[in-house]
């Protein structure tokens, strides 16, 4: 396993990066139930497209301010004005198709959440109702997309999403614990 895992960590997370290292422990895997969390997920794995999420992590707090804490409803009111002057927020990324997406998704997600009761209602049967543990050794046997992931992926698309492609879906599936990709010996392998 060696460069796999550091410090009993994945071996993505690096060294001397204390958010990096409480994300991973206490975020990434973590089956998530609670739609705000769902839909903070889909904004930032949207806004990563193309970058490291060691960026959005960074922003993470700036992006959450801009987005009303993520709350739908509130991202779904956004007004065209709203959305130009966050293009010019250096605090957030500023890419404009990406930032018009979140209103668009969360357009959706509300469409999603009266459909199905709750957002998490649609999501988990994409997995069978439980995180699919991912069991690997080396940090080049996770995939970085899956059948599931595409399957989402192409449902969210039909019904209007965006910056939601497999990979990006299946980087969601892991941050919200619909899958469980820490390695074999990692700290938080069997949570």
């Amino acid at each position: 396993m060696g460069e796999d895992l550091i410090d009993g960590r994945c071996g993505w997370v690096g060294r001397g990066k204390p958010f990096y290292e409480a994300y991973h422990d206490y975020e990434w895997g973590v089956p998530v139930h609670d739609d705000r969390l769902h839909f903070e997920m889909l904004v930032l794995e949207g806004m990563q497209a193309g970058l490291s999420w060691e960026i959005v992590l960074r922003k993470r707090e700036a992006i959450r301010e801009a987005f009303h804490g993520f709350v739908p409803e509130h991202v779904a009111a956004m007004e065209d004005n709203a959305l130009e002057a966050l293009a010019e927020n250096p605090d957030i990324i500023r890419n404009r198709m990406k930032i018009r997406a979140a209103r668009t998704n969360a357009r959706v997600f509300l469409d999603l959440q009266r459909e199905f009761g709750a957002f998490d209602s649609y999501v988990w049967p994409f997995v069978g109702g439980a995180p699919r543990i991912g069991r690997w050794r080396a940090l080049s046997d996770v995939p970085c997309e899956t059948t599931e992931s595409r399957t989402l992926s192409k449902d969210l698309k039909m019904r209007g999403m965006c910056f939601v492609g497999p990979v990006i879906i299946y980087s969601y599936m892991q941050a919200c614990g619909l899958v469980n990709d820490h390695l074999q010996g990692c700290r938080c392998a069997g949570t």
